[in-house]
């Protein structure tokens, strides 16, 4: 019997034990690996921005993206806070820290610091099993990806986010990572900034092969600029799904939907 009980504080640490944790998610892409994780009935409270998933429907909120309500968080009494810091303000951020709540902070520039951190989020949750078993299937996705959309010469890729003013992904973002595993090269990935602010003068100088973006309008508004490589080729491509923007588990599908739209031949 000691020996059991040895083994399940091995397993859960010095924190509460599953059935007792108290979750609260400042990030809805936190949130969301805690639903594929299968463990939702953890969260006590969510930070808010845009629709939720059903599992967590009834959850009660903390807040808008930006706007935590700490008083809120404090009356649900967390355990742990799930925190990726652009969901939260410095100053807010600073307020959490002297609070001493224990607390688990994401935020991955690659899709395999993602994984790992699923499967550290799941380890903190007190299913570390549950963490393995979905970080292999996504590596297991991912390394498919990489070897089916592999390209000798990358292709070189303007992800647009806004046009007014024109705004950009650095090289330390996510989805620049994704577009490498689809054989595409950002071509700002020099620049450190998550969303740096570009010149129409700096697009035209890197000369991008395709420009993708989320407007068809922003895309036609290119078709002025015939001298771009990715207008002379047709290559004006419009990213619909939303997944690239949330970096949980389904972001290896929409990388995969990504891959797609840039390579459908392949």
């Amino acid at each position: 019997m000691r020996r059991l009980w040895l083994a399940v504080l091995l397993l859960i640490g010095s924190g509460p034990v599953l059935a007792d944790l108290r979750v609260v998610s400042l990030a809805p892409s936190l949130s969301e690996i805690v639903v594929e994780l299968d463990l939702a009935d953890l969260l006590v409270g969510v930070l808010d921005a845009g629709e939720r998933p059903a599992e967590i429907a009834h959850v009660a909120s903390v807040g808008r993206y930006g706007q935590l309500d700490i008083e809120r968080l404090l009356s649900l009494k967390p355990d742990l806070l799930l925190l990726w810091p652009g969901s939260v303000g410095a100053a807010q951020r600073d307020q959490l820290k002297r609070l001493g709540i224990a607390t688990f902070v994401a935020e991955p520039h690659s899709l395999e610091q993602l994984i790992n951190q699923i499967e550290a989020i799941a380890t903190r949750l007190g299913r570390p099993e549950r963490g393995l078993k979905r970080a292999a299937y996504l590596r297991q996705q991912l390394a498919d990806l990489r070897q089916r959309y592999r390209r000798e010469v990358p292709l070189r890729v303007f992800y647009q986010v806004w046009d007014m003013p024109l705004y950009t992904i650095g090289g330390g973002q996510i989805i620049s990572d994704a577009l490498e595993v689809c054989g595409a090269r950002n071509v700002f990935a020099d620049l450190n900034l998550p969303a740096p602010q570009v010149s129409i003068e700096a697009v035209l100088q890197r000369d991008p092969e395709m420009i993708l973006a989320g407007d068809q309008a922003q895309l036609e508004a290119w078709k002025s600029w015939s001298q771009v490589a990715a207008v002379k080729q047709g290559n004006l491509l419009l990213v619909i799904d939303k997944g690239l923007e949330r970096p949980s588990g389904q972001m290896i599908e929409a990388t995969a939907k990504l891959c797609r739209l840039i390579a459908p031949d392949r």
